[in-house]
């Protein structure tokens, strides 16, 4: 198997609230290889999308370590973890969370104006066009369907060719045939851009196609299943 890409030590979260401490996770070791594709599964409320937070840096754990990319998170201040991110990672979310005032073309160029690098329309374009969508560039969320949302979403999210895409329940909002479509080219994305995928998800169906299952219940890991598709990554 090839390196780790992603170490997590001893991973806890908790939050303090009228005096009361919550504990969100508990004592969570894991490790992600590149290339691999790993469901986290679990009910409503077992702290899955907390996890995904953390590993991706968007929060900061109560303890433990979290090494992304070779990087320490402990010892990155958010301006740092920030970069991090907008270099290395790609986000898909359950709400597809496009600009309203941005055509499709626009929404998927976002991630590297932002990083100062300005519009290059060639390659949106053929992002675009990869997931279905030639010849809507220039239409705004509110003139796409919620699929084709999620298809602008997911071309944002390799536009910056990401080592690391997290998804959190990416087809929660879609009707079953459009999700269907979705996973495909979440895989064939995954797989052609040799990027490692980390799913969010309550769908087992769903996990199954990925190369490992963690379930997380109550905040602890209780169960690594590492499925057929794990032939792929060794």
């Amino acid at each position: 198997m090839s390196e780790p890409i992603l170490k997590v030590k001893s991973l806890s979260k908790s939050i303090t609230a009228h005096g009361n401490t919550l504990s969100i996770l508990s004592d969570i070791s894991l490790q992600v290889c590149k290339a691999e594709t790993v469901a986290i599964i679990g009910t409503s409320g077992a702290g899955k999308s907390t996890l995904m937070t953390l590993l991706a840096g968007l929060d900061v754990p109560t303890s433990g370590e979290i090494e992304l990319l070779g990087q320490p998170l402990s010892q990155l201040d958010d301006e740092a973890r920030a970069q991090l991110r907008g270099e290395s990672i790609g986000f898909v979310f359950q709400s597809f969370l496009l600009i309203p005032s941005l055509n499709a073309i626009e929404n998927v160029t976002l991630p590297t104006v932002l990083r100062g690098e300005g519009e290059d329309q060639v390659k949106a374009k053929a992002l675009l066009a990869s997931v279905g969508l030639a010849g809507r560039e220039l239409h705004l969320p509110t003139q796409l369907s919620g699929g084709e949302q999620q298809r602008v979403a997911l071309a944002r999210a390799f536009m910056s060719e990401p080592k690391i895409l997290f998804a959190d329940e990416p087809t929660g909002n879609l009707d079953k045939k459009t999700a269907k479509n979705i996973i495909e080219l979440l895989f064939a994305m995954n797989r052609d851009n040799g990027t490692t995928l980390i799913l969010v998800t309550h769908d087992e169906q769903l996990a199954a196609r990925c190369s490992r299952i963690l379930r997380i219940d109550d905040g602890k890991l209780v169960e690594e299943i590492i499925t057929a598709k794990a032939s792929s990554v060794l």
